[in-house]
């Protein structure tokens, strides 16, 4: 691993001395997916799919909460019978409203990841686009770089670019 990254080092010093123009720019990914509308609509996107599934888990909760709160107040005065049913009942809708809630999150997390995807496709895009637009060799992204001058930084172009693009 050491000898790969002295490897890469030792390679970007020899183009850097052969091509005195090396032209390199920097990327803080984060702060252009914090301001992309793209990210905005996304997120818009998802509550709106989720909300209906959301609001039905919430109902349950309820359902279950009140439930129990009858089993503890009623528990004294039911026959044997009556608090088993109850116990019964609580313990399934338990079992469903969990199965319910992991499956949930399942298909939230599969949803979000897939418009993740496709909006990193859009800041790669946008980002090869400037790069191709400005003549630059190399663009880095600012999580991997230890110190960059704020003029190799092109975070704000790319988040104009992106503001541009279509949806």
């Amino acid at each position: 691993m050491k000898t790969k990254i002295a490897s890469f080092l030792g390679l970007l010093l020899v183009a850097n001395v052969a091509s005195a123009d090396l032209k390199i720019g920097v990327v803080n990914i984060a702060a252009v997916l914090e301001k992309a509308p793209q990210a905005e609509k996304a997120k818009k996107r998802l509550e709106q799919e989720f909300k209906p599934r959301d609001n039905q888990l919430a109902s349950s909760q309820k359902d279950i909460q009140s439930m129990e709160e009858k089993l503890n107040k009623d528990a004294s005065v039911m026959s044997e019978s009556q608090r088993n049913k109850l116990e019964t009942d609580i313990q399934n809708k338990v079992r469903d409203f969990r199965r319910q809630q992991k499956e949930f999150a399942e298909d939230f997390n599969t949803r979000r990841n897939d418009e993740l995807s496709k909006l990193q496709r859009r800041l790669v895009e946008a980002t090869k686009s400037i790069a191709k637009d400005q003549e630059f060799d190399l663009i880095l992204l600012k999580d991997g770089v230890i110190y960059s001058s704020d003029q190799l930084d092109i975070t704000s172009q790319l988040q104009q670019k992106i503001a541009t693009m279509p949806e």
